[in-house]
């Protein structure tokens, strides 16, 4: 009995503090790309060197997630742009989340992304994974992170994640179809994995459901996270700061729901991918 009423009293404790806490994190998003599944075995070391410098900004990327007890802002850190690989950045870009509002209270994410240079806001709900959480822990600079996991079903249009087909599988994640022939069209080399291992780690110690991107809904925020190629570890914390960035809700672009925008998607990838066929065909009839 004595030990449960010190539980509901620490319960109480952290739900009441909770309800007063702010506080702006720091990330560090770092994405990994195997070169050799997309044609790099046939580069030298040196073009491999070139590419991977070009990319270094698509790959490495510092966010802010300025938060307070239920809702949030998570985008990314404004930087010079370096040039070079303008027209893949600008591709691989289209396929990347932009500034992110997170509404727990309400289950409501908005986020702001450009798509082939129109703009998009996008009004969805909070992902609800089914956390499991572990009984492994670590420390993370000052705070105590315990890990959970989680499956996470990716859509087929999700081209951030896509991979040389039949190669590259992670641990944990399903197959995507397999069952298309070799052809001459890029898109048909490609595939998206229909489910992911996400891997949290989150610390008690700032007990709100918050964390990078998308994530959250664990028992604290989310200190490091592993999902498929990439991830996002948190560097600092500043706590209740004197001043904070307004939190309000992202109103950039043409609102659209997420199924929505996946059919904009879908409907892109046809068109590049008949514009390609027909300039292979003109090609073949010269």
């Amino acid at each position: 009995m004595r030990t449960f009423f010190l539980t509901i009293t620490l319960l109480s404790y952290l739900f009441s503090i909770s309800q007063n806490i702010s506080g702006k994190a720091e990330y560090q998003s770092k994405t990994t790309i195997d070169m050799d599944n997309f044609g790099g075995s046939e580069m030298s070391e040196q073009m491999k060197q070139q590419i991977a410098e070009r990319m270094k900004s698509m790959l490495e990327k510092t966010f802010i997630l300025t938060f307070n007890a239920n809702e949030s802002i998570y985008k990314e850190e404004e930087k010079l742009e370096t040039g070079g690989g303008r027209g893949f950045g600008m591709m691989m870009n289209s396929f990347s989340a932009g500034p992110q509002y997170k509404n727990l209270k309400e289950n409501v994410l908005l986020e702001e992304r450009e798509f082939f240079g129109k703009q998009f806001l996008i009004k969805d709900t909070l992902n609800g994974l089914n956390w499991e959480i572990g009984k492994e822990s670590k420390q993370i600079g000052q705070y105590l992170a315990i890990k959970a996991t989680a499956t996470k079903e990716i859509d087929e249009n999700d081209f951030s994640m896509a991979r040389r087909r039949n190669r590259d599988r992670d641990e944990g994640e399903k197959e995507a179809d397999s069952t298309k022939t070799e052809s001459d069209d890029p898109m048909d080399q490609i595939e998206v994995p229909k489910q992911i291992l996400v891997t949290a780690w989150f610390t008690p110690q700032i007990p709100v459901g918050n964390g990078p991107g998308e994530y959250g809904g664990l028992p604290g925020l989310i200190l490091e996270l592993n999902a498929y190629r990439t991830t996002i570890l948190c560097t600092k914390i500043v706590m209740n700061p004197s001043e904070m960035d307004a939190i309000e809700p992202l109103t950039k672009g043409e609102e659209v729901s997420r199924s929505e925008y996946n059919a904009i998607i879908a409907e892109k990838i046809k068109e590049m991918r008949e514009n390609f066929r027909n300039r292979g065909g003109r090609r073949g009839r010269n």
